[in-house]
């Protein structure tokens, strides 16, 4: 068959010469023989005004059938049906369209995954903390609590421990040392309250006769403690809190600090700052404290503002800070703060409590509502032996005050 006629050849002038123009490259090395039945017609070059030609290989099922042992097998390609995604289309996140439900959703995990985050490292640092209170401790106490399932009472003690060089008049520097903080908090079975004792509250001290109660705490420890308060009230003591007052600060600063409402306040702790100490200054009214200011005002006695303050007005100060690290825990910035403040909370506590415990306790706490602030009420004062001078707390102050206070 004779071949097709060709088209024009192009103006001699217009042809390049490979010699001559060095951008182009040489003529190809002529192709190996082809197969019986294919065109053997050497490939001509192309014109300069024709487009390119490629050719295009496609590994799909023809190549796979001309493989050994594939003949005759019928491969076919996955494709989607008309106006159905492909599954990878379909949970691919950037491919989906957002909606209320899904950002909804988005929020729910995320809230899930901050608490989780948070939960794990309460547990990790309630298990690393070394210090727990005295098997003695443990045996005083009554147990069988479970917060915040059931009604739960616990005693919350820190003592007036200061460091090592301080020049506050009266202070401890190494124990024995005293109960500086004693408040009793009941949580769990749908209620929360909360009493606290004058630190100079005068009782009948097993085996010491009369004293003030925050001696207790210097005679036996916690153990005394505990007892003391159980015989003296005539309550049961589920659990034990004593605060570090050393990683107390540490705490606070995680929760961003806490703000707190009285009145002018100027103590001197340890001295003061011109003795090595640490001065506080608050204004009349609302101010945001740090660690060490919270610190401060938790072990303020003598208030320059008003030296008449005594030490209910102390305790009230303690529950009021007690009460404003709730409402800074509940809040949306300490949500933010979660996870570092339930790495720093176990430190900070010494109890006979577990972490699982310890966390139930605190849930109790935040679902419990506010608690009014109660203390006893001192009728009259009492000299001791010593010649120094307590509080006395009639026996009818006392019933109506428990029973305020298991009642919720």
């Amino acid at each position: 068959m004779p071949d097709a006629p060709r088209g024009p050849r192009p103006p001699r002038d217009q042809v390049r010469d490979p010699a001559r123009d060095p951008a182009r490259p040489g003529p190809r090395a002529p192709r190996a023989p082809a197969s019986a039945g294919q065109d053997e017609r050497p490939r001509q070059p192309r014109r300069q005004d024709e487009p390119p030609q490629y050719t295009r290989y496609r590994a799909g099922p023809r190549l796979l059938r001309r493989l050994p042992g594939f003949e005759g097998i019928k491969v076919e390609r996955h494709r989607p049906e008309p106006g159905r995604r492909s599954r990878i289309g379909r949970w691919w996140p950037l491919r989906r369209p957002l909606t209320w439900r899904r950002i909804l959703l988005a929020v729910i995990i995320a809230i899930t995954g901050w608490l989780a985050l948070s939960l794990v490292l309460f547990l990790v640092s309630a298990q690393t903390q070394e210090g727990s209170v005295s098997d003695s401790a443990r045996n005083a106490l009554d147990g069988g609590s479970f917060p915040p399932i059931t009604g739960t009472t616990v005693l919350v003690l820190g003592s007036d421990l200061r460091p090592q060089g301080t020049h506050e008049k009266g202070a401890t520097t190494t124990c024995p040392c005293r109960s500086d903080v004693m408040m009793l908090i009941h949580t769990g079975a749908g209620h929360s309250a909360r009493l606290s004792i004058p630190r100079d509250t005068v009782v009948d001290l097993p085996g010491h006769g009369l004293q003030k109660i925050n001696s207790a705490y210097a005679f036996g420890g916690a153990t005394l403690a505990i007892q003391t308060v159980k015989r003296f009230l005539g309550i049961s003591i589920n659990h034990v809190v004593e605060v570090n007052f050393e990683n107390f600060p540490k705490l606070i600063d995680a929760m961003g600090g806490v703000d707190y409402s009285d009145g002018c306040v100027i103590s001197r702790i340890n001295g003061g700052f011109r003795n090595g100490g640490y001065t506080l200054r608050l204004r009349a009214g609302s101010s945001h404290l740090n660690g060490k200011q919270a610190l401060a005002l938790a072990r303020t006695r003598h208030n320059d503002c008003h030296p008449g303050e005594s030490d209910l007005t102390r305790a009230r100060r303690q529950q009021a800070l007690f009460a404003t690290m709730k409402s800074r825990l509940l809040s949306p910035s300490g949500f933010i703060r979660l996870p570092w403040i339930a790495w720093n909370a176990p430190p900070t506590l010494k109890s006979d409590m577990g972490g699982p415990t310890l966390l139930g306790l605190v849930g109790g706490l935040a679902i419990g509502g506010s608690a009014q602030t109660r203390l006893l009420r001192p009728s009259g004062f009492l000299r001791l032996p010593d010649g120094s001078v307590g509080l006395s707390v009639s026996d009818s102050e006392r019933r109506y005050e428990v029973q305020r206070f298991e009642s919720g």
